[in-house]
């Protein structure tokens, strides 16, 4: 038994509200339970409950026991001054608030049914993947669609917290905060870190600067990587060199050190040295780039700014003084879905969060363009009959999972409400 099921006891009236009785055996009559704000002190703001012959308007706390009341030190919290009913599931001692005021308990399992009962617990089951996965594909549809929004712009909250940290850092430099962003999705999520510090040593203004000239962004960003520190016979690989310490004279930049970006068990299409490269090829493309980001409202608009390649070297090498079979290298499709996940839409969200605006409505339907991610999870809520369309389908699916699932957080899921309702 959790507090969270005696919240929404209380909440939706799921108990038998006829004949309630104190624990100091005064009748309760409820007129209002109250505002569940999931805030720091009382459980519900301004309820309205008779007591006895007495009608009162205050706070309830609900507690597991009574004395837990005691446990969390109420007693002693100016906070719960106002409480004019406890609600608990066991009451084992009387309780007493601030002032020595005694304080009318109201035991709710004398009033819930067995059946109430019997399906929180079954719906609570540690056996299972996910608590309903065998009752999910049979929720409303219309229900399921409104929660997938809500559990959609949750991810993009989530997201956007990272995104507003970038701007205190970078003081409020929205193309030195793409750029971050960029740079941590491109490394994926093996060298994202790595891509990240590097990106952050880097001055975005010298990124600026320097995106003219294609080696000279490929010389900042393999030489922060250290991918430049050995000696090598590879012509390219001195011309990257010398390109990188004069930079570093240039700029009075500090040698870098972060840390080491790995190839182990990637793709050769995917090690850092080909990612650098298409990076470095975008913003030496694209100056402004942040501008046209945000402006951008389709899947076709973004293949289109995003369809850069590696650049020449690397169309016939992997890795320097290794030469291989020639290809183009440029950002496939799938990689360019991800940036679109992870990067595009969370900074065109934030963004219009910061400035007032709302494009909540392009940014599922720019979601919608967008192929469904394979993984674990999504394959895992297919077998149970939920399949996924789309981006928007894997995205809410993934905060659901994660988010409500593992932290078998049922009854703050729409899911779960809505189970426990109809049964």
């Amino acid at each position: 038994m959790k507090e969270d099921f005696l919240h929404y006891l209380w909440k939706f009236k799921k108990f038998e509200t006829l004949n309630l009785i104190t624990t100091q055996k005064e009748q309760i009559i409820i007129i209002k339970t109250g505002d569940y704000l999931e805030l720091s002190g009382p459980d519900f703001f301004n309820a309205q409950i008779i007591i006895g012959k007495q009608k009162w308007a205050g706070n309830v706390e609900i507690h597991l026991k009574s004395s837990d009341w005691y446990v969390h030190g109420h007693e002693k919290d100016a906070a719960y001054e106002n409480v004019i009913l406890h609600v608990v599931w066991e009451h084992d001692t009387e309780i007493f608030g601030k002032n020595n005021r005694e304080i009318p308990v109201l035991v709710l399992k004398d009033y819930v049914s067995s059946e109430t009962v019997n399906n929180y617990q079954s719906l609570m089951s540690p056996k299972s993947w996910i608590s309903c996965e065998k009752q999910i594909a049979q929720i409303d549809d219309f229900v399921f669609k409104n929660w997938q929004e809500r559990l959609f712009f949750e991810r993009l909250e989530r997201k956007s917290k990272f995104i507003y940290d970038l701007l205190e850092e970078t003081n409020q430099d929205w193309e030195a905060v793409l750029f971050c962003l960029l740079a941590k999705n491109f490394g994926l999520n093996t060298n994202g870190n790595a891509f990240l510090q590097i990106a952050k040593k880097l001055p975005f203004s010298i990124i600026r600067k320097e995106s003219f000239e294609v080696e000279n962004l490929e010389a900042l960003l393999l030489g922060t990587s250290g991918l430049l520190d050995a000696e090598k016979e590879d012509v390219y690989f001195k011309d990257l060199k010398i390109r990188y310490f004069y930079l570093l004279y240039k700029y009075q930049l500090d040698k870098a050190y972060t840390d080491p970006v790995e190839f182990f068990k990637h793709r050769p299409d995917n090690f850092p040295t080909i990612r650098f490269s298409q990076l470095a090829s975008l913003y030496n493309k694209h100056q402004n780039l942040f501008s046209k980001i945000i402006a951008l409202k389709s899947v076709k608009s973004i293949y289109e700014l995003l369809n850069v390649s590696a650049s020449l070297y690397w169309q016939n090498h992997y890795q320097f003084d290794k030469e291989s079979p020639k290809k183009s290298k440029p950002l496939s499709k799938s990689f360019i879905d991800l940036l679109i996940i992870n990067t595009i839409i969370p900074i065109q969200f934030a963004y219009s969060n910061i400035m007032g605006e709302s494009f909540s409505e392009d940014l599922i339907a720019l979601l919608n363009e967008v192929s469904p991610e394979k993984n674990s999870i999504i394959e895992k809520f297919e077998s149970f009959g939920i399949s996924s369309k789309n981006a928007f389908d894997t995205q809410t699916l993934i905060q659901l999972k994660n988010e409500y699932c593992n932290q078998k957080a049922c009854l703050r899921c729409a899911v779960g409400m809505e189970l426990l309702r109809n049964n």
